[in-house]
């Protein structure tokens, strides 16, 4: 028994944010300063493009396989996009955390939420994600840095922001909120946070 007692689940670590507040740049330096951290690939019914490889880019499959799966109740969050399916497979997460391994997943909200509300009925999956959404200081900050790289239009950055908006008005629905007012400390803040939860009594192998 006492062997146990250091032995934990690994987290299942998701990640959103609103659109143009550095999300992309924020996780992939995360994930380069803690190379311990685990990747799900996800499944995909579009073809490979060049130099993708299956298993590394994206698990490629038939469409047929992949509403099979659905039905199945197989993936933890899926969407359709441009008449291709995307989405996570709960084996892809949960045979890492399993393992103690925690699991990176840079996500958009749609897919946040689907995972959110897999939760409900998946205990497993509920002690071992932890959900994390990254917003800018300030809309007003955000239009300042979208006209400060003077390549959109102002009906794009009208739509932008409109998107952003839109956007925040769900980050109530996730456990932690990062500000992205200067790059390093958003950077910072999200390595300290996941440091924390580590140290978290829920995921002990024994209570589960």
């Amino acid at each position: 028994m006492m062997s146990n007692l250091s032995k934990r689940l690994g987290m299942v670590i998701v990640v959103s944010g609103a659109s143009g507040t550095g999300k992309s740049t924020i996780c992939g330096q995360v994930r380069k300063d803690m190379p311990e951290l685990g990747f799900s690939v996800s499944c995909t019914t579009r073809p490979a493009r060049a130099g993708e490889q299956d298993a590394v880019d994206y698990h490629y499959i038939s469409k047929e396989d992949f509403e099979k799966r659905i039905k199945t109740g197989e993936f933890i969050e899926y969407a359709e996009v441009f008449s291709n399916y995307y989405g996570t497979l709960r084996s892809e997460v949960i045979d890492q955390v399993k393992t103690g391994k925690d699991v990176f997943l840079d996500i958009d909200i749609q897919g946040a939420l689907q995972i959110r509300e897999a939760t409900e009925n998946d205990l497993l999956l509920k002690k071992c994600c932890e959900f994390i959404f990254i917003m800018p200081p300030s809309i007003d900050e955000l239009e300042k840095r979208l006209r400060g790289r003077s390549s959109d239009s102002e009906e794009q950055i009208s739509q932008r922001l409109e998107k952003a908006e839109h956007e925040i008005s769900f980050s109530n629905k996730y456990d932690y909120i990062i500000t992205n007012d200067k790059l390093d400390k958003a950077v910072e803040d999200m390595e300290s946070l996941i440091r924390d939860l580590r140290l978290d009594t829920k995921r002990m192998l024994e209570d589960v």
